[in-house]
């Protein structure tokens, strides 16, 4: 069996990303392997779902001792993304084998790696909105809520199954999905759950659907040990890595440069051009520029978040409304 280290530095790089972010495991890793290493699309899913298992629990162990997850989310949610991960590898393989199998597995592909790109967006303004001047005037004060200064989570059970089943069928066709796209429909649903509790039930959840979607990879997919060994070796030391400088790195440049990463991703998946496709970023990033500085003035923050002289210092964010540091922990 050749070990590739090629591959394994590449799986190094993307796991500091996903150390300083805590997001892009699976949104990175699998696009990484089919377009610089050529590795067939269903064997980059197969392989990285089964490393994902492995270091999966890391994170999630550390959010139980924390006391920082909602068991009963994570019960619904499991009830709907366990059963559909498994059918995901299922409907991969119904759609055939060779080059049509391949295909529909990239489109899949591309078209999760955009709500993931369009998920860490949005994350991205709701921290933004909710630090913002106006917002903070209307929060309610910890005095009002005295356990842990947050107000009591509601579970909704069949819109949180849906949410599971419909995140499942995609992390068990793509990979990608069981932090990116999850996370951001868990804030639509619950959005009085803090960020260090929105992670960590996220990060539990995402346990049992990874393994449930590597063993049908295991079983019906295509799996190669010599892949999954090399993501490992790097992924673990670069986890590490990323989650040891992640609380001096600049999270906000960090996540906005992931998100250009995983649109370019996208637009490779979907074959096209790189005349077409650097046109389209650098629109993307004009427009998007633009678009943001709006978003700031219009809640009550400077256009750009540009230091300046004589600045007052800026203000303490209560911890649990921080960006947690996740470490290996999402995809």
């Amino acid at each position: 069996m050749h070990f590739d280290y090629q591959m394994a530095t590449g799986s190094f790089l993307v796991a500091i990303v996903v150390g300083l972010t805590g997001m892009g495991g699976g949104a990175l890793m699998t696009p990484m392997l089919t377009v610089f290493f050529g590795v067939p699309p269903l064997t980059a899913v197969s392989s990285d779902l089964v490393a994902a298992a492995v270091m999966k629990p890391v994170g999630s162990l550390v959010h139980l001792r924390r006391g920082t997850i909602n068991l009963r989310l994570v019960a619904w949610l499991c009830a709907g993304s366990v059963p559909t991960a498994f059918c995901g590898v299922l409907l991969a393989r119904a759609l055939g084998r060779g080059n049509n199998v391949q295909n529909v597995i990239e489109i899949g592909l591309g078209v999760a790696l955009l709500i993931a790109a369009a998920g860490l967006t949005v994350r991205s303004y709701l921290t933004m909105a909710d630090r913002a001047p106006r917002r903070a005037a209307r929060r309610p004060s910890p005095d009002e809520h005295p356990a842990e200064g947050t107000p009591r989570i509601s579970v909704r059970p069949i819109p949180t199954i849906m949410v599971g089943a419909v995140g499942g069928l995609v992390v068990g066709m793509t990979s990608v999905g069981s932090g990116s796209l999850i996370i951001v429909a868990l804030l639509a649903l619950y959005p009085a759950l803090t960020a260090n509790r929105l992670v960590g039930t996220d990060l539990l959840q995402a346990v049992p659907l990874v393994w449930a979607a590597a063993l049908g990879h295991i079983l019906f997919g295509d799996f190669r040990l010599e892949v999954t060994l090399a993501l490992l070796a790097g992924s673990i030391p670069g986890v590490l890595l990323g989650s040891l400088a992640s609380s001096r790195a600049p999270g906000g440049l960090i996540r906005w440069a992931l998100a250009f990463v995983l649109l370019a991703s996208a637009l490779k998946m979907f074959g096209v051009g790189t005349t077409p496709m650097a046109w389209a970023l650098i629109a993307v990033v004009v427009g998007g520029t633009a678009v943001w500085a709006l978003l700031r003035a219009w809640n009550g923050l400077r256009p750009l978040p540009l230091p300046r002289d004589g600045a007052p210092p800026a203000r303490t964010v209560p911890a649990d409304r921080r960006e947690p540091d996740t470490s290996v922990v999402t995809r």
